[in-house]
This record gives structure tokens, C-alpha cells and sequence, in this order.
């Protein structure tokens, strides 16, 4: 099941970049190389400031819990949902990070590190769910996070950050 997962967060994450960067395209080839780079400067800093704690702004989502015919459906719902939440379709966001990742890719990153970008996407959100269900089945994997919430989401976005200006800079 876990392998249909990952591969429909996959493909739903490549579908995103490559829609992204279709429309990216145009704004990439109009408007001058500063122009792009103050525009997405504009969209980081909130973000990073809103994963560091300091402002608090709500990020767009579709906040839905998985579906219960996902489990009746086996691999093939495991490949769905995956899928919807490869494209960020559903499912609950609680971080501007991957909104960051999607301006970057219409903004200033070329096509074919939008790519590469749809998998670390998809591998951050696989990592999640398999480290809830390895902590354990009672729901204490919540208080784990909870407790180290406010040192990882600053490593995260610092870590997001880092992937975009390889990205960016073609390193």
C-alpha cells in the first residue's frame, strides 16, 4: 500500500510542476530576471516569518480527512489519494512551505528542476505519515510533535529554502 502512496504522491506532484511550469513559462520569459526575484522575495518572507512563529496567516488547502472507501479500494485508493495529495487537492496544510515551492516554480526555477522539486515534495510528504504509523498505533506521535514542532519547522523552512536556491542557481 505504501508503494501505491508514494507513487500517487509522486505523480500528483510531477502533474503539479509540470502545470506550474507551463504557466511559469510566460511570466519567466516577460518579465526581466529582478522583476521575478523580487516578486518571490516578496511571497518568501511572509512565509518564512510565518514558519519561524513570528505572523500566523492561513495557507490555502482543502481540508478534508482521508476518505473512508480509500481503505476499501486498497491499492487503488492508496494510488488515489496519493495522488490528491501529491497535488495538495486534499488534505490539510499546515505549513506555507509547499506554497513557496509552487511561487518558485512560476517565478524563478527552470522546468527541470521543477521536477526535482515535485519529489522532494512528495518524499516530505510520505516521511509524515510513515513516521506516525512506525511511532505508534495509540496517537502519541501527535504529543511527539507537538513537542518538537517548534525546532523543526524552522529546519524545515530552513531546508526548503536551501533545495530552492539549488534549484535556482543550478548548483
Amino acid at each position: 500500500m505504501v508503494r501505491f502512496f508514494g507513487a500517487g504522491l509522486l505523480l500528483g506532484a510531477v502533474l503539479v510542476a509540470f502545470v506550474a511550469g507551463a504557466v511559469g513559462a510566460l511570466p519567466q520569459a516577460l518579465l526581466p530576471a529582478p522583476a521575478r526575484y523580487a516578486l518571490f522575495a516578496l511571497v518568501t518572507v511572509p512565509v518564512l516569518l510565518r514558519e519561524v512563529g513570528l505572523v500566523r496567516f492561513p495557507v490555502p488547502q482543502n481540508a478534508r480527512l482521508v476518505p473512508e472507501d480509500v481503505q476499501h479500494l486498497r491499492r487503488w485508493g492508496a494510488l488515489q489519494f496519493g495522488f490528491e495529495m501529491g497535488t495538495g487537492m486534499r488534505t490539510y496544510s499546515p505549513s506555507a512551505l509547499p506554497h513557496l515551492v509552487l511561487a518558485a516554480v512560476v517565478l524563478v526555477v527552470p522546468l527541470p528542476a521543477a521536477f526535482a522539486l515535485a519529489a522532494g515534495f512528495a518524499l516530505g510528504r510520505l516521511v509524515m505519515p510513515l513516521l506516525s504509523n512506525a511511532w505508534s498505533d495509540d496517537g502519541s506521535w501527535t504529543a511527539v510533535w507537538a513537542g518538537a514542532e517548534r525546532v523543526v519547522r524552522p529546519l524545515l523552512a530552513l531546508t526548503c529554502v536551501g533545495a530552492l536556491a539549488v534549484a535556482i542557481l543550478g548548483l
